[in-house]
């Protein structure tokens, strides 16, 4: 382009002396457009060389995040590789986990069964022994309240026995120092009263100082008709000397014992079917029959207050 225009101007100065106006004037104009296009074209080319600067920058711009690219393109698929290997060793292995554990599951479950089967054997059990345990319990409570009633009726008994001994004390005070005591013990009240206040030696006809004294016994055994009365009749270890229907201690102890009986018998009010008479010869004695003051005392009745037990009894059979 700046050969033709430097060729065009060569012309115009060499022709400007031959040619006539117009024509020179035709090739001023020429080279004006000529000029302006050479400016134009020289803009276009200063745009296009920039424009390459710029396409080269973004060249190497592109070729470098290409390269940049291809290293983590490279990267990544060694991760994926190394990855990929991973995900087949992991599946690998799941498998034989996943194996091993279905077969471990399936023992177990084996074993669960077995293992809830015997729970249920053991919860089985359980209620029927905790059903037997309630049933002690409430045995237990039952037994406990009716063992509370018996204590409860016992104790109304002992009292009411301390106060049939208290009672008989008070009736049989005048009595007292004549071989005649009033004892309490082992739930009974026992009477105990002398030879010398009862009978003569051998004989078993009382006197009227012992028969007063057991009037006196009758009248309390009145007013307590809940009293049943063991009468025994005891001697020492003499051999009976009498005779007549007596043939020995036993006959003269039971004999003796009798005659108390019917003396409380004359009592109307005594239900008769409440009196016992027992002999007990010399067999049960107080003392010993070694001296004077021993046989005497072993010579003796015995009236034995015993609370009537039947209730006691069937209380007693319900524990």
């Amino acid at each position: 382009m700046k050969y033709t225009i430097t060729l065009l101007l060569s012309i115009l100065m060499l022709a400007s002396s031959c040619v006539t106006k117009k024509v020179y004037q035709d090739l001023e104009n020429k080279y004006a457009d000529l000029k302006k296009e050479n400016r134009r074209i020289q803009d276009e080319t200063d745009d296009c060389v920039k424009s390459k600067a710029d396409l080269d920058m973004a060249y190497n711009a592109i070729k470098d995040e290409l390269n940049t690219t291809r290293l983590e393109r490279d990267k990544n698929m060694a991760d994926y590789t190394s990855t990929s290997n991973n995900l087949k060793a992991l599946q690998a292995s799941y498998a034989a986990l996943e194996k091993n554990s279905n077969d471990a599951l399936e023992a177990n479950m084996s074993k669960n069964r077995e293992l809830l089967k015997q729970l249920g054997d053991k919860e089985k059990a359980l209620t029927a022994e905790q059903n037997r345990l309630d049933k002690v319990k409430n045995d237990l409570q039952a037994s406990s309240q009716r063992l509370a009633e018996l204590e409860s009726l016992m104790a109304a008994k002992d009292a009411n026995m301390k106060k049939l001994k208290e009672t008989l004390s008070n009736a049989l005070n005048s009595f007292e120092g004549k071989g005649l005591t009033v004892q309490q013990k082992n739930g009974k009240v026992y009477v105990s009263m002398e030879n010398k206040l009862l009978f003569s030696s051998g004989s078993w006809a009382v006197g009227s100082e012992g028969r007063r004294a057991v009037v006196e016994v009758g009248k309390v055994l009145a007013a307590n008709p809940d009293i049943s009365v063991l009468i025994e009749g005891h001697t020492d270890d003499d051999a009976y000397g009498g005779t007549g229907p007596i043939a020995d201690n036993w006959d003269l102890s039971t004999k003796r014992a009798t005659v108390i009986v019917n003396i409380l018998g004359e009592n109307k009010s005594i239900n008769r079917q409440n009196l016992t008479a027992a002999g007990r010869s010399e067999y049960a004695p107080l003392a010993s029959n070694s001296t004077a003051e021993g046989k005497a005392k072993n010579r003796r009745i015995e009236i034995i207050l015993t609370p009537k037990l039947d209730e006691i009894s069937k209380m007693l059979n319900q524990l």
